[in-house]
């Protein structure tokens, strides 16, 4: 299968690092003029070079906005008025326990998670409709099926990317327009990989012990019995992106390993 997407705008939120910039990366492989976002103009330029550097012909630009805040949003949208593939990855996560968790984090969270995806969604989604084809897809997780109690505020904010995802392809039924959701599992992404080697600290072990015993305690129903890579994900969400993906919508496309215990 070869993906082509010579032509195609995708803009992918929060994509300086992590899952966000091998979705990025692989866009951008595939041919597309891609639309790196973060927070800070100094991370934003280093996630572009590093693309470019690996692509010399990819078309990458970057732009610095906080998409957790309306301003943000309404700046990227200034300086990228459309675009035919529009990924929602950005996101925040943190353990804390439920009766620790103020009302500022539940709407810190919710802003970010999710009303970020749903201000780009909703402006961008106007035009795909009206040019008859684009891609939405909202990167959730398996969090968003079965809420971590070490983190309810988090497994809260990718529920409702689910039923925004569901909501909106319902919307855009029958023109062209895909809208999803993908589910990662436990990824080896940035933020993961600085809590891991956190915690291998403290308690005197190697990465690979710590991620062994992670997965033996924590997400024992983990099929894959290690963490994903970022390119893992990004590959799934390059090919939601394709023309070849053109008959999947509306779903919750899992790249979670197997934690998700269920046929469907």
């Amino acid at each position: 299968m070869i993906i082509n997407l010579n032509g195609k705008t995708a803009i992918v939120s929060g994509s300086t690092a992590g899952i966000g910039h091998a979705i990025a990366h692989g866009l951008a492989e595939a041919g597309a003029s891609v639309i790196v976002n973060g927070r800070t103009q100094e991370r934003v330029k280093q996630a572009v070079d590093k693309i470019k550097t690996a692509l010399p012909k990819a078309d990458v630009k970057g732009i610095a906005a906080d998409l957790g805040t309306n301003e943000g949003a309404q700046e990227l949208i200034k300086q990228v008025p459309e675009a035919d593939i529009l990924i929602n990855n950005l996101g925040i996560f943190e353990p804390k326990p439920f009766f620790d968790i103020p009302d500022e984090d539940w709407a810190r969270f919710f802003c970010v998670n999710v009303l970020s995806g749903v201000r780009l969604a909703r402006h961008y989604t106007r035009g795909m409709v009206e040019r008859k084809w684009g891609r939405v897809i909202f990167i959730s997780s398996e969090s968003g099926v079965q809420i971590p109690a070490e983190m309810i505020h988090y497994g809260m904010t990718k529920t409702a990317q689910l039923a925004v995802s569901r909501g909106l392809a319902e919307t855009v039924a029958g023109t062209g327009v895909t809208v999803n959701a993908v589910l990662p599992g436990p990824t080896r992404s940035e933020g993961v990989e600085k809590f891991v080697e956190q915690v291998g600290k403290q308690s005197g072990k190697s990465f690979e012990q710590t991620e062994k015993d992670f997965f033996r305690t924590m997400r024992p129903s983990s099929l894959l019995k290690r963490f994903a890579t970022n390119e893992e994900v990004a590959n799934m969400v390059v090919y939601l992106s394709s023309e070849q993906a053109s008959a999947t919508t509306g779903a919750a496309v899992r790249v979670d390993g197997g934690v998700v215990r269920a046929i469907v």
